[in-house]
Formats: C-alpha cells, sequence, structure tokens
C-alpha cells in the first residue's frame, strides 16, 4: 500500500512530494532484468491512498481522500523500463556514485538516508555510493493525482503512436524531429510553420510546431510526467550568454525553517532534466536554430548550489543589509562573483512586489539563478 499527499494551490492541485519505493541493492539488483526487479515486483501494480497536505495539522488527522488501484499504463512503462536501464547502467558502468534522479524519465533514483553522506558499497568500483531509493517522480505522481482521482483530461502526447519508444529513446526521438532544422534562422522557422508572434517563448511555440503540437511543449503529457522544463538559450555573436537562468522565487520567510535534504530548492533543481532550445547569433545579427541539449544538475554543482542557499538564509537570519544608491536598492545576498554556479538576485515585477523579511522589512521578491558563464559551460560540454 503507498499513500500520498497532495496539495491544492492558486494554480491546481498537485503532489506534495515523489512516491519513495524501495532501496537499491547495488550488489544484486544488477544480476536481474526488470521483470524480476525489485521495482517491478513491488509496484507492478499499487493501491495508492491520497490524502490533501495541511500545513500545520497533525498527519493523524488527515482524512484518506481517494483511493484507487494503479497499474502503469503500456506507453509509461516502456519509458519506466528505459528508466531502470538506465539506473542499470550507471551501476554497471562502476558509476554508481554518479547517478542522478535528473538521469530519467518517470522512475528515478532519489537519495534515501538520514544525510546525504548515507553511502553503500557499489558493485564495480571502490568508490561509496549515496544510498538510493527507486521513486516516482513528483511530476509523475501529480499526474496520476489529476488523472485518476480528479478526472483531468489528458494532456496532448507529443509521441502519438507509444510503440515508437519501444525502438528509441524519448529523447532520441525527440532529436531525430528537431535535428533537420538545425542551422535555420528565427525568421525562417516563423515563416515555414506560418507563426506570427511577439510571445517571450517564440522559440517554444517553434518547437511545438516541429514536433507536431498545438499547445506549449512544456504543457504535453510527457513533458509534465518527466518534469523536463525547456529553455531557451541564446548565445551572442561573441560567444558569450547575456541571461543568467532563474528559478521560481522563494518566501525569506519560509525559506529559513528549511533543511537542505527536503528544501524547495533542492527538491525543484535534482530530479529536474532541463531541454536547452539553443540559439546562436551570426554575424548578421540573426539567431540561428543551433541544436538542443538535455541536461540535469550533477551532484557537485547541487553541493555548489547547497553553498549558496546556506549562505542565504545565514544573511537573513542575521538580517539583510538593505542600501539605496540613488538608482536602486541593494542588498548582502550571494552575488555571482561568489559562487561558480549560482546567485541571488531580483525576480519582482517591479520594486513595489515585495515579500516581507523575517524582522517585518519588505524586499523585492528574489530567486536562485544559474550564473550565465555556468549555463555557458553547460552549453560547451561535450555529449
Amino acid at each position: 500500500m503507498k499513500v500520498t499527499p497532495y496539495v491544492k494551490t492558486r494554480k491546481g492541485i498537485s503532489a506534495k512530494e515523489r512516491l519513495v519505493c524501495n532501496i537499491i541493492n547495488y550488489m544484486d539488483e544488477y544480476k536481474n532484468t526488470f521483470e524480476t526487479s525489485s521495482i517491478w515486483q513491488k509496484c507492478n501494480m499499487m493501491l495508492l491512498m491520497f490524502y490533501e497536505y495541511i500545513p500545520d495539522v497533525d498527519k493523524g488527522d488527515f482524512t484518506i481522500d481517494e483511493v484507487i488501484i494503479y497499474n502503469f499504463p503500456a506507453e509509461d512503462l516502456v519509458i519506466i523500463k528505459r528508466d531502470w536501464e538506465t539506473i542499470m547502467s550507471k551501476i554497471k558502468g562502476g558509476i554508481a556514485h554518479e547517478i542522478s534522479e535528473g538521469d530519467t524519465l518517470y522512475l528515478g533514483a532519489c537519495t534515501k538516508g538520514s544525510t546525504s553522506l548515507t553511502v553503500r558499497q557499489q558493485p564495480f568500483s571502490e568508490i561509496p555510493a549515496k544510498q538510493r531509493a527507486y521513486s516516482l517522480k513528483q511530476s509523475y505522481m501529480t499526474y496520476i493525482l489529476k488523472t485518476y482521482v480528479f478526472g483531468k483530461k489528458t494532456d496532448e502526447h507529443i509521441i502519438k503512436d507509444p510503440a515508437l519508444l519501444r525502438e528509441k529513446g524519448f529523447e532520441e526521438y525527440l532529436m531525430e524531429k528537431v535535428s533537420p532544422y538545425f542551422g535555420w534562422s528565427q525568421m525562417a522557422l516563423l515563416s515555414e510553420f506560418g507563426i506570427s508572434t511577439n510571445s517571450k517563448n517564440v522559440n517554444e511555440i517553434i518547437l511545438a510546431k516541429i514536433l507536431g503540437v498545438t499547445g506549449r511543449i512544456s504543457r504535453t503529457d510527457e513533458f509534465r510526467k518527466a518534469n523536463i522544463i525547456p529553455k531557451t538559450i541564446r548565445i551572442q555573436k561573441n560567444g558569450r550568454i547575456k541571461e543568467s537562468m532563474s528559478f521560481p522565487t522563494f518566501q525569506f520567510t519560509a525559506i529559513i525553517h528549511e533543511e537542505w535534504e527536503e528544501s524547495e530548492l533542492k527538491n525543484y533543481l535534482e530530479p529536474t532534466k532541463f531541454m536547452f532550445v539553443i540559439f546562436r547569433e551570426n554575424h548578421m545579427g540573426e539567431f540561428i536554430f543551433d541544436r538542443i541539449k538535455f541536461w540535469n544538475i550533477s551532484d557537485e554543482d547541487l553541493n555548489e548550489v547547497q553553498k549558496v542557499w546556506e549562505q542565504t538564509i545565514n544573511t537573513i537570519l542575521k538580517g539583510v543589509e538593505l542600501h539605496y544608491d540613488g538608482r536602486v536598492t541593494r542588498n548582502n545576498l550571494p552575488k555571482r562573483v561568489d559562487n561558480p554556479v549560482a546567485h541571488v538576485r531580483p525576480h519582482g515585477r517591479n520594486a513595489q512586489d515585495t515579500y516581507p523579511l523575517p524582522d517585518g522589512r519588505h524586499m523585492t521578491k528574489q530567486c536562485f539563478w544559474f550564473n550565465n558563464t555556468y549555463v555557458k559551460s553547460i552549453i560547451d560540454e561535450q555529449p
């Protein structure tokens, strides 16, 4: 029996957390086929019980709102099996210590232990690997909740025929569909697909047309389940990336009560797979569709983000220093020069778009950002 909470927000209903299944035994699991694996033996049929999570209410007082028996749909099972094979390939390759929850789409391998220092022996390397458990990602659990409990209409599919996924992976399929358009200018693509818009997400609209999707690709069935986030990257003619990459804003009075392992930032970054849609400026100032790249953050870089997160909390707890320089109000939260990966800076609509600080003052909404130099290093990485 599996029990999972959900939350109601202004944006709708979502699962509060991933569904953790069983600890991965590195020393034995790789010997199995998917059909004899511990995850399949445990989760091929599940009794899921949903309750609404209410903050500051004792868990024992929650009531079960819905119960379903869940079997994986055929198209999902193909992807889950491939996810399992991805995890096993790292174990067999002696790099279980490099497993990341963002490696896979629906079935994750989340860290499991009292701290991130809880480790286990792996069979093909002497390097200890973090203890991990199979899990169904929060985004996948949200899909189950909305579809099977609340009866939400199924999202549009990119893959119309699930049988295609038996021949190739989802990322491989997308790459084959879009690669014929590499080298096209943005203007040529707009003309080719009859697109007329000044929208900021014009490149996502272009990609949707290439993939035969009528809406936004971020709202398709596959992208929602796998928590794939598309991000357009524009490389200037001088080879630099002007913009840093932003994440959701955080509330100062809430973040100071978080622990890193359960923090919103870690649980946003760790399981997420980003799809970078890369446009490169040519000598004429035109932006050319260069390529797409799937990427998820490494443990090493996530540790750097943790440092910025901890520095941010310490600064808030000590009292943020605010200084008006005659043009803008500056603060002493972590800057881009303080860390090679991330920093904090404003992300409000204007100076009046604020959150309260613990001491009662108000400050413009802030969020964590990937440094533009870090994003450039990701784009430049060889496959």
